[in-house]
């Protein structure tokens, strides 16, 4: 099976609501569609002779929802502007520090926030970090097309792009589209603004892709010339040799996503798997298989380094110079009314 029907095996599984891999029943990791790379977890399968169980989802809130209606797994692998939501509904606990001993070598970066890390412990363990930015078809889009994130209410791509079905990504799009940089302090012209945009580019949008598999077809079909990707949409569209460009440098900016692992409160399994399973997870040479496979940076530095310049560079991962809009926690509040009102735009109103 190809890195890519094996992708496109999950995702259906997921879909159907089941278990991509039923393996070890001591350990149940609720994980992204697609993240079951075998050299993430080596040690573990060396040290077990089995995968965990794997339970998949396609997107962060209804990853929340399933949890919070008492779906028990082991541990979550969210991304960072949800670990408030966990720690406020009392669904997870501190990880137990002692256990982990890569911790030292993982970006200091990456853990930078209260909600991360406070007085009662380690919350969230960052594992890897990417790029929401413009995947294009570069035989069709000329690259000045692409210079601007107004290529995304240009007419001449009515009915040719597409946008992921994710609230934050679209709206950390429309803040960068709007001039704003940093969405922990957004006043109400810039909300109504970012609104504004992203209800003209609506206007373009042929479809919103919830899996990254999903915009792969669209884009390799032709139906689609440009999307706003996340770094392994693209790393899809290369290994099929696709004429794919990701522009993180239009003027406007991009964005950058870091997630991780939560300990999940009474999970049924075994707390020393679930400990093996994330040490393997977070050894250098885990980066390595991340980056090859899905085109995402680790949050390893050691495992960073074990990639050339180059190597970074082809997948998305090197330094640019354009603005940057981290999606680090913000306001819980502002968090749901952007979900609502994006709700609202993709009905049409």
């Amino acid at each position: 099976m190809t890195r890519k029907s094996a992708f496109l095996a999950s995702v259906t599984a997921c879909a159907l609501g089941l278990p991509a891999m039923a393996a070890d029943p001591d350990l149940v990791v609720f994980d992204w569609a697609g993240f079951e790379v075998d050299g993430l977890f080596a040690e573990y399968v060396a040290k077990h002779g089995t995968t965990p169980t794997f339970a998949l989802f396609g997107d962060d809130d209804e990853a929340f929802q399933k949890v919070a209606s008492g779906f028990k797994v082991d541990m979550v692998h969210p991304c960072s502007q949800m670990v408030s939501k966990y720690r406020d509904a009392g669904l997870i606990e501190p990880w137990d520090t002692s256990r982990l001993p890569h911790l030292p070598d993982l970006s200091p970066e990456m853990m930078n926030s209260a909600v991360f890390k406070d007085d009662q412990g380690l919350w969230f363990l960052p594992t890897y970090w990417g790029a929401t930015a413009v995947a294009y078809n570069t035989n069709e889009v000329p690259a000045e097309d692409v210079a601007t994130l107004q290529v995304f209410v240009n007419p001449k791509y009515q009915g040719r792009t597409s946008l992921p079905d994710s609230s934050d990504d679209v709206w950390a799009l429309a803040y960068l589209a709007t001039g704003v940089t940093d969405w922990t302090d957004i006043s109400e012209e810039q909300f109504q603004a970012a609104a504004a945009w992203l209800r003209q580019a609506h206007a373009n949008v042929y479809s919103y892709w919830a899996d990254p598999s999903e915009q792969t077809q669209m884009m390799a079909s032709g139906a689609v010339q440009v999307a706003w990707s996340w770094n392994d949409g693209v790393a899809l569209l290369q290994a099929e040799n696709y004429p794919v460009g990701f522009q993180r440098e239009a003027k406007e900016g991009s964005s950058t996503f870091v997630c991780g692992f939560v300990n999940a409160k009474g999970g049924p399994g075994s707390e020393d798997k679930m400990y093996d399973f994330v040490n393997s997870w977070l050894r250098p040479d885990a980066a390595v298989a991340l980056i090859d496979s899905l085109g995402y940076g680790h949050s390893n530095m050691k495992g960073m380094d074990l990639k050339t310049d180059e190597d970074l560079d082809a997948a998305g991962l090197g330094d640019v110079d354009a603005p940057t809009l981290a999606q680090v926690p913000n306001d819980p509040l502002l968090r749901e009314r952007q979900l609502a009102e994006f709700e609202k735009i993709k009905a049409g109103f």
